[in-house]
C-alpha cells in the first residue's frame, strides 16, 4: 500500500482484519518463540553456562545426568516491551512505493498489536536528531493507535549531522527500569559505537534488532547518471552507475559494511530481524519466529535446522 493512503487507523484496522488472525493461527504456541523471559512457566531446559544465575538450577536433573542444567522460563505475565525508534532522515527513502519508516510503522503495528492483546504493555522512544519523544509503556489499542499516531505524523526534516544510535541505546537504559522486551528499529546507517551499549543494554533486556532496509541500499543497477543525496546531510554527488567500475565499488562497499554490520549485531549478542521495503511483515515475522525457535535448540544443545544458519 501507498504510503500516501495510510493513516494509522487504517493501517491497524487492515493489519487487526488481516495479519494478526492469520498470526492468531499460525503463531498458535509459538508466541513465546518471539517473547520469552523470565516468568512462571517452564521453556526449557539447557547446560549450565557461566553467568547462568545459579537460582535457575535444576537439581533433579543435574543429579542424574551428572551435569549442571538451568531452567529457562517463558515469560507469562506482564511484560513491558519497548520500541526504540531510529526515525531520523534516511528512514524516508524508499525506491518503490514503501520507504523505511512506512514499513518500520507497519512493522511496530503488528508486534505492539499482538504483544496488547496478551495484556502486555508496550511504550516508545523516538530518535530524530536526538531523543525527542518518550511514549510511557500502556496497553490496548487505543495506546497502540498513539504510538503509530505520533510515529507516522512526525514530519520530515534534512540533519545536520549523521544518526547517533548510541544516544538512543543509552537514553533507553534510563528510561527502561524494570526488565523489558526490547525492539530497536533502525536501518543503523549510524555514526560507529553503538554496539556497546546495545550490548549493554541486552545484559538487563531481551533485545531484538529490526533492521530496515531497501533494494536500492543493496545493489545499485544502471541507470546512467544519477544525482544522489545524503538524506541526513543533503550533501549531493552527482554519479555515473553506467561505470562497472563504480557500481562494483558501490557493491565492495555494500559487502564491506554489511561484514561490519552483523559483526556489530554479534559482538552485541543479539537476534536480528531483517526488513526490506519489499518484504511482507507477516512472512519476515514467521521466519523471525522460525530463528528464535531454532536459537533456542542450540541453547538446549540440539544443531540449527540449515535453512535458519546464517549465510
Amino acid at each position: 500500500m501507498s504510503d500516501l493512503t495510510r493513516t494509522p487507523e487504517s493501517l491497524l484496522r487492515r493489519i487487526e482484519l488481516t495479519i494478526i488472525r492469520q498470526l492468531d493461527g499460525m503463531l498458535h504456541g509459538d508466541y513465546h518463540s518471539l517473547f520469552r523471559g523470565v516468568g512462571l512457566d517452564l521453556a526449557d531446559l539447557r547446560e549450565y553456562q557461566y553467568h547462568d544465575d545459579v537460582r535457575h538450577i535444576d537439581w533433579n536433573v543435574t543429579a542424574r545426568l551428572q551435569t549442571p542444567y538451568v531452567r529457562e522460563y517463558y515469560e507469562e505475565r506482564d511484560l513491558n516491551a519497548w520500541f526504540l525508534l531510529d526515525l531520523s532522515s534516511s528512514e524516508d527513502f524508499g525506491s518503490g512505493e514503501v520507504t523505511k519508516r512506512s514499513q518500520a510503522a507497519e512493522a511496530v503495528a503488528v508486534l505492539a498489536s499482538v504483544l496488547s492483546r496478551h495484556s502486555n504493555r508496550v511504550g516508545a522512544l523516538f530518535y530524530g536528531s536526538n531523543v525527542d519523544t518518550v511514549i510511557p509503556a500502556g496497553n490496548g489499542r487505543r495506546h497502540v493507535l498513539q504510538i503509530l499516531h505520533r510515529m507516522m505524523a512526525r514530519e520530515k526534516g534534512v540533519q545536520s549531522e549523521t544518526t547517533r544510535l548510541h544516544d538512543l541505546l543509552q537514553t533507553a537504559a534510563q528510561v527502561m527500569k524494570r526488565r523489558s522486551l526490547v525492539f530497536v528499529v533502525s536501518d543503523f546507517i549510524t555514526q560507529p559505537g553503538w554496539e556497546k551499549p546495545l550490548a549493554l543494554l541486552g545484559q538487563r533486556h531481551d533485545i531484538i534488532a529490526l533492521r530496515l532496509y531497501d533494494p536500492l541500499e543493496m545493489e545499485l543497477p544502471d541507470l546512467g547518471l544519477l544525482t544522489i543525496q545524503d538524506a541526513e546531510t543533503a550533501e549531493q554527488l552527482l554519479v555515473d552507475t553506467h561505470d562497472r567500475g563504480f557500481r562494483s565499488r558501490f557493491a565492495a562497499a555494500v559487502t564491506r559494511r554489511e561484514d561490519e554490520l552483523h559483526a556489530a549485531f554479534d559482538y552485541a549478542g543479539v537476534d536480528v530481524l531483517e526488513l526490506s521495503t519489499e518484504d511482507n511483515v507477516l512472512d519476515a515475522l514467521l521466519r523471525f519466529s522460525d530463528l528464535r525457535k531454532g536459537r533456542s535448540r542450540l541453547h538446549a544443545g540440539r544443531s540449527l535446522p540449515p535453512h535458519l544458519e546464517r549465510r
